[in-house]
């Protein structure tokens, strides 16, 4: 596998990380703690899910291909649904809550990298070593998440609970868009 596939392949994976950034960075001040939590757990769960379902070979896939996608899903819509009712309610106390942190984040960190999990089992049956996508899928991801976050802060900021709504939209999409996929496919 040439490193160009490898940086194609991470790209593409980081694209639900990317979008989901946009939308949190709404709600995330823009200092640098929680920007670098929520890289660094997309990163971090985007890096390791490859290595889990290369370990774990074509002996998981019978176990998960059948409902991964809704998985992702119901991750995904949970926390589009929290995202949207936040930014519909009047109070400015539930509008504050911080995606970076708590369930919250690992919810949204296992929901982004569920496809992750999938390109590790597809590289074990090519018989491709998976450190180095591993590795790259983690810092791509990451790289994509502090871009996205900030774009996300810098239109939250102008724009403030539209903009939060319209996240939690583009969450829910991004779960209605695996759960296609997963089926057309």
């Amino acid at each position: 596998m040439t490193f160009l596939s490898i940086i194609l392949i991470a790209i593409s994976m980081a694209m639900d990380a990317f979008a989901i950034s946009l939308g949190s960075g709404v709600k995330i001040g823009p200092g640098p703690r929680p920007i670098f939590r929520m890289a660094f757990h997309f990163g971090l769960f985007q890096g390791i899910m490859p290595i889990i379902g290369w370990l774990f070979g074509y002996s998981i896939e019978p176990y998960v291909k059948d409902f991964d996608h809704w998985v992702a899903f119901g991750l995904l819509a949970f926390v589009g649904l929290r995202m949207i009712r936040s930014g519909l309610s009047k109070t400015e106390e539930e509008s504050l809550r911080d995606p970076s942190r708590g369930w919250t984040m690992v919810l949204l960190s296992v929901a982004v990298s569920i496809d992750a999990l999938a390109i590790g089992l597809s590289l074990a049956f090519l018989n491709i070593t998976i450190w180095t996508p591993a590795l790259v899928i983690g810092l791509v991801t990451s790289g994509l998440s502090v871009v996205g976050l900030r774009v996300g802060n810098g239109v939250g900021n102008k724009y403030g609970k539209p903009v939060e709504v319209f996240g939690g939209l583009i969450l829910i999409g991004i779960g209605i868009r695996i759960v296609i996929s997963h089926l057309a496919g």
